[in-house]
């Protein structure tokens, strides 16, 4: 491994990590070798290639992982590829429990690192779901028919708010927890303020 390439952020990071220390070591030295920058974002090792996000190294409590940021755009002819969450539009991880996973796949991962590379030269974008395409839960829709500025305050919100608060009202299975969460976060909307702001 080129010293010259290592982040001491980094160094420092994997040295407090406990449970996957030597997979990242692992995982960092393939990503290295992809002649990526190391940084650290989120507070967790990040690898960039002229300055845009390619993978980030995440550890979960059943497993650690390599994520791809545009892994949407990807080819996956090894099948290797998973979506981080449900509602994961772009992301894409390789989810490894053992050192020995990662060494078994060391020639996969260069070839979707470079790929994620190619990626990021031609300039290629996920395209998102329009926040449109997004049901209005019916809940919220009976918000907005009662206090029409609620429904203009949203409007006004970015996508990615809307996006937020969509997911959020819609994931409970009871139509009393929808409506009491919609309930909870009405004055934020009016606010002109996002789920987590």
């Amino acid at each position: 491994m080129t010293t010259l390439n290592l982040n001491s952020k980094v160094d420092e990071f994997i040295n407090k990590e406990e449970k996957w220390k030597e997979e990242f070591v692992q995982l960092r030295e393939i990503l290295l070798d992809c002649k990526l920058t190391e940084e650290l974002k989120w507070r967790t090792p990040c690898y960039t290639f002229e300055n845009r996000n390619i993978a980030i190294m995440q550890g979960f409590k059943e497993y650690c992982a390599l994520m791809f940021f545009k892994g949407a755009l990807l080819n996956d002819p090894n099948g290797v590829l998973i979506k981080p969450g449900e509602n994961s539009q772009a992301q894409r991880q390789i989810r490894f429990t053992t050192i020995q996973e990662i060494t078994e796949k060391e020639t996969i991962l260069k070839a979707y690192i470079s790929e994620a590379i190619e990626v990021e030269k031609a300039g290629l974008e996920v395209k998102f779901k329009e926040t449109t395409e997004y049901i209005i839960p019916e809940e919220l829709q009976n918000k907005f028919d009662e206090v029409p500025a609620l429904k203009t305050a949203f409007e006004v919100l970015t996508p990615g708010r809307q996006r937020a608060y969509l997911l959020h009202f819609s994931q409970p299975k009871q139509s009393k927890t929808r409506e009491s969460r919609v309930a909870k976060y009405m004055q934020q909307i009016l606010n002109g303020k996002g789920l987590n702001d």
